[in-house]
């Protein structure tokens, strides 16, 4: 008997993340510059040119990137494929297809990037205040689940956002938020009723069985080498991406 050749294994893949600042881009002032978003008021050739320079950053074609037309909900999108407009009305991106970049824009709201990167699949989701109240992120998780992750496996990442020093809310606000996520309720440096997505949010990832979350501890109010609504609008959008490489 001749023996036969062993099975051809299959192509490493490697989980990429990035998170942009507002710094070396083409966009003029109050959007300097490396505004991002299309969305805000923007001059529409710089955001291109911003864009295509963050494909390039990041090894990417300009099509590999799928964007979102983000609307504070809790809408989630199954990609499998380059969309050539951003995605409508949804917060969140969900993939198992290798070399597409998903990109979620914030100025304040948390960027979450999760993968289970055994199973190959990636998300990118926009929780701000209101989605994160009404539960994007379960659905999120779950949505993995289906195509194939395991919660213990799915590791998040929390990109830079508002912090609970410094993000203010009417005392209501604060206790219907903690209410539906459990952990976010908190107080700022002034003494006034304030949020901590962030902490409601790792919270909320921990009941699930999402055994690894990490944060990035940057507060875009205090920090201005990034863009936040909160301190002052017209603003830009700093962009955070996933995406999986093949090989090493």
């Amino acid at each position: 008997m001749t023996p036969s050749a062993p099975a051809a294994s299959a192509p490493t893949l490697t989980v990429r993340r990035v998170t942009t600042t507002r710094a070396g881009g083409f966009s003029a002032p109050p959007y300097d510059s490396f505004n991002l978003g299309d969305h805000v008021g923007d001059d529409p050739a710089a955001v291109r040119r911003n864009r295509d320079r963050l494909a390039e950053g990041i090894g990417r074609t300009p099509e590999q990137l799928v964007w979102m037309d983000q609307i504070h909900g809790r809408t989630i999108e199954i990609v499998d494929g380059p969309r050539a407009e951003p995605v409508s009305g949804t917060d969140a991106l969900v993939t198992t297809a290798p070399e597409l970049a998903l990109v979620v824009l914030t100025a304040d709201c948390v960027p979450i990037l999760l993968s289970d990167d055994e199973a190959g699949v990636i998300a990118a989701v926009h929780a701000g205040r209101v989605g994160a109240r009404i539960g994007i992120v379960p659905r999120v998780v779950e949505a993995m689940v289906v195509a194939g992750a395991r919660p213990e496996r799915i590791g998040a990442f929390l990109g830079p956002a508002a912090s609970g020093r410094q993000y203010e809310v009417p005392a209501t606000m604060r206790a219907d938020v903690d209410g539906h996520l459990p952990g976010s309720a908190t107080t700022t440096v002034r003494g006034t009723p304030g949020l901590d997505l962030r902490a409601g949010i790792t919270r909320q990832l921990t009941e699930l069985g999402v055994a690894a979350v990490a944060l990035d501890p940057r507060c875009t109010i205090e920090d201005r080498t990034l863009f936040s609504h909160r301190r002052g609008a017209p603003t830009g959008r700093i962009a955070s991406v996933i995406w999986m490489e093949r090989g090493a």
